[in-house]
Formats: structure tokens, C-alpha cells, sequence
């Protein structure tokens, strides 16, 4: 199947970056086109934690991820972009007329210019060697939390030491009968902040030097045996749920067969976030160049250049620079 309607952009990826940029470049009066391999909006937000809170974006001292997409999608559907949600794009086409034709596994999408916005691309958890780990998955050994209300009063265990670890240890706090945090060393890699509040000002019990040395239960989770790795010592603790929250590997998938310059699992752009392909852009952590940041707030303000100009491109004889929204009749 082909839609031979041909936009002026087409943004792969529909999370906030995606989102933010499709209702961008509604605002530049760009015909867009917004698809995404995921079956709902949202990317890394709706299917890891949308219950998590978030506290750096601009405007919000904290929102639930689910929360925040709902306002990001209402904010990118408001110039009705067209919309292709559970199509993975496998091929990226460059015309004999300098357009591209978007071959996904079900059809073909043809655009003047694109912006990938694709995030981490296709992510799985990292998982542990453990034994009990993978018979318990779903029966109390999560590596996410859709519903943090089945987790109220609950004895939990977190794994990690990184900004999830220490994020899921601050929402969940309030509602879960005890927490224990273990970290295989006396590092943190997550925000100073949350680490202050989890040493200093939680009662959260933190272990460091502990790792996980297998899961026990029954029809479900109800003991994770710790040892130290430094003394040898094992300890046994009784809990109902562990949290394994110790990064997502993950692979940008058919991006990387498109002839664009890559760096690991990144797309480097310039400072008009232009690939080495003409008329393809890339913003959010899907791209890299010298001095990156992988923040939603960073992205935001990355898809907004990606649009500008692909904007000129698409119009030679617009201004690049669109003024504020501020100044327009919205």
C-alpha cells in the first residue's frame, strides 16, 4: 500500500520530541506526517513508566509521564498532522526529485523532507544472571512499573543505582510498606539531588557493595537473598515485589542501513540538526554532536531548529527564523 500524499515533513517517532515537533512544524504551516513503530504515543514514557514522575521539564515541578504525554499529544495533534502509529519504518528512499519515499512493513509514505525523532529507538531491559529472575518476571520481578497503585503496602526491592533506581525509590516511598535499595558499589550514577535524598532524607533502606544472588517463592515473589561483594556475607530479605532497574539496552534498528553517519547508536547531526543526507534531520537522543545532552528539555528545543530548517528548504523564500508564538494569533 502507498499514500502518495507527499508532506512536507514526516517525523519518525511519536514521543515527546516527535510530538513536540509536529505541532512545530504545524505552526510553520508544514503539511506533516507523524509515525511511530509503537501502537500509542508517547515512546519511552508510555511503555516504561508512565506513572513515574518527571521534574525537569520547563513549566511542570512535577507530572507523571502519563500526564506529561497527554498534554504533549494534545499539543502536537493541534494543526491534525497525519498520523501512523504502529508502522516501523525499514527503508528511507532518496527520489530521482530529491524527495523520499518512507518504506514501513505495511506501506510506502512520501515527504520533502524527514526528522527523525525515533529516541533510544527499540529498547529491552537489561536483565541479571539470577537464578529465579526470569520464572518470577511478571509474578513480582518487574523491570517497570505500569501500575504503581499494585505496588501499595508491598515490601519492595530496587536494583540499581542510576536516576530510575533512585526515581522509582522516591515515587514509590510514599505508598510501599518498606523499600530497599542495593547498588553493587558506593557510586551513584543518577542526579545529586535524588542521591542526597536517599541517603540524608528518605527512609528508604540504601546497601551498597549489595547485589541480588537469586529470587525464592512460590506462585510469586517472597524473598531475594543479597550478598556483599566485598565481605562475601548473604543476607536473606522478605519481600514481595523486586524492581530491576539497571538500564535498557537498546538499538535504533533500520536506521543504521540508511547511510547515515553514525556514532554507536546515534545519528550525528550539525548545528541545523541536518544529517549527511540532505532534507534528513535528527533531534532528541537519537542524534549526537559534540557537547549533547539527552534531555526531553533538550530535545524539545533541538526538533524546533529540525523544523526551521526544514522549513526553508521545503520554502526557500521563508524566514528561517518564525518569530515568537507569543506574537501569533494561535
Amino acid at each position: 500500500m502507498s499514500d502518495e500524499t507527499l508532506f512536507d515533513t514526516t517525523i519518525i517517532g511519536a514521543g515527546p520530541v516527535g510530538l513536540f515537533g509536529a505541532f512545530y512544524a504545524g505552526m510553520r504551516s508544514m503539511s506533516t506526517k507523524l509515525i511511530d513503530s509503537l501502537s500509542d504515543f508517547g515512546g519511552q514514557l508510555s511503555a516504561l513508566y508512565p506513572e513515574k514522575f518527571v521534574y525537569d521539564m520547563p513549566g511542570f515541578p512535577r507530572v507523571t509521564a502519563n500526564e506529561l504525554v497527554n498534554a504533549m499529544v494534545e499539543q502536537g495533534l493541534r494543526f491534525g498532522p497525519a498520523v501512523t502509529l504502529g508502522e516501523q519504518v525499514r527503508q528511507l528512499v532518496e527520489r530521482d526529485d530529491g524527495t523520499f519515499a518512507l518504506q514501513t512493513d505495511k506501506a510506502t509514505h512520501l515527504t520533502r523532507t524527514v526528522i527523525i525523532c525515533a529516541g533510544a529507538g527499540a529498547f529491552a531491559p537489561k536483565r541479571l544472571d539470577v537464578p529465579g529472575l526470569v520464572e518470577f518476571e511478571g509474578r513480582g520481578v518487574q523491570y517497570a512499573v505500569r501500575d504503581k497503585e499494585g505496588l501499595r503496602g508491598q515490601r519492595i526491592l530496587i536494583v540499581g543505582g542510576g536516576d530510575s533506581a533512585l526515581d522509582w525509590a522516591h515515587n514509590l516511598e510514599p505508598i510501599a510498606e518498606e523499600i530497599t535499595v542495593i547498588h553493587r558499589r558506593d557510586r551513584f550514577r543518577a542526579h545529586e539531588e535524588s542521591v542526597d535524598w536517599l541517603l540524608n532524607r528518605s527512609r528508604i533502606a540504601t546497601r551498597l557493595f549489595w547485589e541480588l544472588r537469586r529470587i525464592e517463592g512460590d506462585e510469586r515473589v517472597r524473598c531475594a537473598v543479597i550478598f556483599n561483594n566485598v565481605t562475601g556475607e548473604e543476607d536473606a530479605l522478605a519481600v514481595d515485589a523486586a524492581l530491576v532497574n539497571i538500564g535498557f539496552v537498546a538499538t535504533i534498528g533500520p536506521v543504521k542501513q540508511w547511510g547515515l553517519e553514525l556514532k554507536g547508536n546515534q545519528v550525528i547531526v550539525n548545528s541545523h540538526m541536518e544529517t549527511n543526507i540532505p532534507g534528513v534531520y535528527a533531534a532528541g537522543d537519537v542524534c549526537t554532536y559534540d557537547g549533547k545532552l539527552k534531555l526531553i528539555a533538550t530535545g524539545v528545543g533541538e526538533v524546533c531548529t529540525a523544523v526551521n530548517f526544514a522549513k526553508i528548504r521545503v520554502d526557500p523564500g521563508a524566514s528561517l527564523f518564525p518569530g515568537h508564538s507569543s506574537a501569533m494569533d494561535l
